[in-house]
């Protein structure tokens, strides 16, 4: 272990020693046990050693034998066999064929690595561009969206990526800012990083600014789904550019690829489609929309109708939702269908009055507002 800082081991120049590395990898994993369910005790082990053996004269002579032999050493050591098989399994997986860990100790550490390793060279801005990416850094994120998917693991990039910058999570307040400016002196305020310090400064930019590390995943998510059989428009309807829980975004777009192909979500996703289109056509030209929806204007049987669905289909899919269960969400969503292909059969949006036409537009707004809870359902083709 020793011979991972005193003999010059050089990680990269600007991210130190492998023996520096190690350090981090170890402070990530231990953050990171907790999520995966891992022993911390046994994460804290397999972390310690498993760069160990890049120092032994067998891995020298033969690099592609990294954690083999540090496992085969472990294991004469009498480790125990979680550590033994992380410290090989933690370079898993190295391609799209390649398997995934199954121990929960290996997970860890995997996980801890790769992102160590991605937030590092986003920090010293190097970056993959076109053809050229030789840290094989689109290789560890695909790497991180499998393990995430195959292994059912919720994780707040987000959070992950603070932790390995700045040390700490980021609270939801936080999170807002980064994504509701565009401004980084605001961002960085909100999150306490000082100008002063240029390094820290750049660092913070290059991985937070315009969501730039985690838009990366993002892409790697999309090849991942596609190659998995998912269309690219139900992957974007369900993916926000804050959305940072992969295995939710996957579990979504399962979700919405079998509700849209059911009888009630071909009709709903009809249905919406036509009330966000007029909406946006109506904001474009600048009509007045309400803020929210006057009972007291609401005239019509059917728009009355229409408003008691809404706030009945919205309360239960953002209960759902918030239970992670997206079948269900959908499934309230549907009730929708009926109510709203009567509002179109019987009611006029554009009405002469201006206070009754802002109001129709605003139970549209309802309309697409209730359905983003789960998706951007104008982004689905059909």
């Amino acid at each position: 272990m020793a011979k991972l800082d005193v003999l010059n081991v050089t990680f990269h120049a600007k991210l130190g020693t492998q023996g520096e590395r190690v350090a981090r990898i170890r402070a990530l994993a231990k953050e990171l046990a907790p999520v995966v369910g891992a022993d911390p005790a046994l994460v804290d082990r397999a972390a310690v050693l498993a760069k160990a053996d890049l120092r032994t004269e067998a891995v020298g002579e033969f690099p592609e034998l990294q954690g083999l032999m540090g496992r085969r050493y472990a294991v004469l050591q009498g480790e125990h066999p979680s550590v033994a098989a992380a410290i090989e399994d933690h370079y898993k997986p190295q391609g799209p064929s390649d398997r995934v860990p199954d121990d929960k100790v290996a997970i860890t550490v995997a996980l801890a690595d790769k992102l160590d390793t991605l937030v590092g060279f986003w920090a010293i801005d190097e970056k993959p561009t076109g053809s050229k990416d030789p840290f094989a850094l689109r290789r560890a994120a695909l790497g991180v969206v499998r393990i995430l998917l195959e292994r059912g693991v919720r994780l707040s990039l987000l959070d992950t990526f603070a932790r390995r910058l700045l040390g700490r999570s980021i609270a939801p307040a936080e999170r807002a800012v980064v994504f509701a400016t565009s401004t980084v002196d605001i961002v960085s305020s909100v999150l306490s990083v000082s100008r002063d310090s240029k390094g820290e400064w750049e660092s913070f930019r290059s991985v937070f600014a315009d969501g730039s590390l985690l838009s990366f995943f993002h892409d790697r998510l999309k090849v991942y789904l596609r190659d998995q059989g998912a269309r690219h428009d139900i992957i974007d309807a369900v993916l926000t550019p804050e959305a940072d829980d992969l295995l939710m975004v996957a579990r979504r777009a399962e979700a919405l690829t079998a509700f849209i192909t059911s009888e009630d979500g071909i009709n709903l996703l009809a249905g919406t489609k036509r009330a966000t289109q007029l909406l946006a056509a109506e904001e474009k030209k600048g009509t007045v929309v309400a803020d929210g929806v006057s009972e007291e204007l609401l005239r019509l049987d059917a728009e009355k109708a229409l408003w008691n669905a809404i706030t009945t289909a919205s309360k239960e899919a953002s209960e759902a939702v918030a239970g992670e269960d997206f079948r269900s969400a959908m499934q309230a969503l549907s009730r929708l269908r009926a109510p709203v292909d009567r509002f179109f059969e019987e009611v006029l949006v554009n009405d002469e009055d201006t206070a009754i036409r802002a109001n129709r537009l605003a139970l549209l707004k309802a309309i697409r507002e209730a359905t983003a809870t789960v998706a951007d359902f104008s982004k689905i083709a059909g």
